[in-house]
């Protein structure tokens, strides 16, 4: 069999899930932050200073924990999306996902034929679980998230939920807060229209069974995101967490 996608399995038992977030491209740092306590990890190709070869760096630094391998790739193009899935992460998180269509390729270029048009290889992926098995499992393990982050995806919020293969949706506060006119570009929002859209997000998911994720600042703001229905929430990245505590350090130190 092929390796389990523990993340995936915690969700279907109803758990909700802590998310990290990784921008530094160091297997170092992956490493630190697999030991913290987080469900999963996401290396960041969007935003970050991650490249592919330090993003196989940091699937490598966290392979020993047993924690969930993740990615956000930089756009909605196939070439990319397979060459993270190849290197072992078992799901990915999809950027400015606005449209039905957008939806339709983001899951086909993450699912092998007849499900989709990933084209076989997984020269990493591969070498864990039982030897050649990988291929039969990898279009029920690998996770398709697509972000939720613009005014036109919200208007196509249903036909993209819909989109058979989409596991589920991934919110992002700062674009959505733009796209809508809402300003400061801000992570954990207060706006009550946007946490109004939330609820809403939250309960299209519940109806269809599909799960749902934000990025947070804070593991206060994560908190609340799981009360209110997500199903998992990321805690800041390994960059923002390094200035956050480095601050209160320095404010303690001027007492």
């Amino acid at each position: 069999m092929g390796v389990a996608n523990k993340l995936k399995d915690a969700w279907k038992g109803g758990k909700k899930t802590v998310n990290g977030w990784l921008a530094i491209p160091t297997a170092f740092s992956s490493e630190l932050m697999a030991q913290l306590g987080f469900d999963s990890l996401t290396v960041d190709l969007q935003h970050g200073v991650q490249d592919y070869m330090s993003a196989v760096a940091c699937f490598q630094g966290m392979q020993p924990h047993g924690t969930t391998p993740l990615a956000r790739v930089p756009w909605n193009e196939p070439g990319i999306i397979g060459k993270l899935l190849d290197a072992g992460a078992q799901g990915l998180i999809c950027p400015m996902v606005n449209t039905k269509e957008q939806a339709e390729a983001f899951v086909a270029a993450c699912r092998y034929p007849p499900l989709g048009n990933r084209s076989n290889g997984p020269v990493r992926a591969g070498i864990y679980g039982e030897p050649g098995r990988y291929f039969y499992t990898a279009n029920d393990d690998v996770l398709c998230i697509p972000m939720i982050e613009t005014k036109e995806a919200l208007d196509n919020l249903d036909a993209i939920l819909d989109v058979p293969g989409v596991d589920g949706i991934y919110v992002g506060p700062t674009d959505l807060g733009i796209s809508l006119g809402i300003l400061p570009p801000v992570m954990d929002r207060e706006e009550p229209e946007i946490l109004r859209i939330y609820e809403m997000l939250v309960k299209k998911c519940d109806e269809r069974g599909k799960w749902i994720g934000i990025h947070c600042t804070t593991g206060a703001y994560v908190k609340r995101m799981h009360d209110m229905g997500f199903t998992f929430g990321t805690m800041g990245s390994d960059v923002t967490n390094l200035v956050l505590g480095v601050r209160a350090q320095l404010a303690g130190l001027k007492g």
